[in-house]
């Protein structure tokens, strides 16, 4: 499923979490993979043209649903190693976690 990840939320909470939370990307899909998979746009990068751009490039662009259709089989590939996706999918989040433990919300 072509998907266009989207956040947007009050700026004080951004800048917050901006400097709390250090990742490259917001969305699971892209983080698991360490790449950019699924275009995340982020509070002033999600604007109305910025969407309807990314969309139409996602519905007309053949090049583009090759890759994601490539690199979605190779995340579900990844997921489904010993027939666990959603072990595995954890397993990612906290082997992810504990590599990059500025990461992590301060107490």
């Amino acid at each position: 499923m072509p998907e266009v990840v989207c956040y947007k939320g009050s700026n004080i909470s951004y800048q917050i979490a901006k400097r709390l939370i250090k990742v490259k990307y917001i969305s699971l899909v892209n983080l698991i993979m360490d790449k950019l998979v699924v275009r995340e746009l982020i509070q002033d990068q999600l604007t109305p043209e910025n969407l309807r751009r990314e969309l139409e490039d996602l519905l007309h662009n053949p090049d583009r649903r090759q890759q994601l259709r490539i690199d979605y089989l190779n995340l579900k590939e990844l997921l489904s190693r010993g027939g666990h996706a959603s072990a595995n999918a954890a397993s990612s989040i906290l082997r992810f976690m504990h590599e990059h433990p500025a990461t992590q919300p301060q107490s």
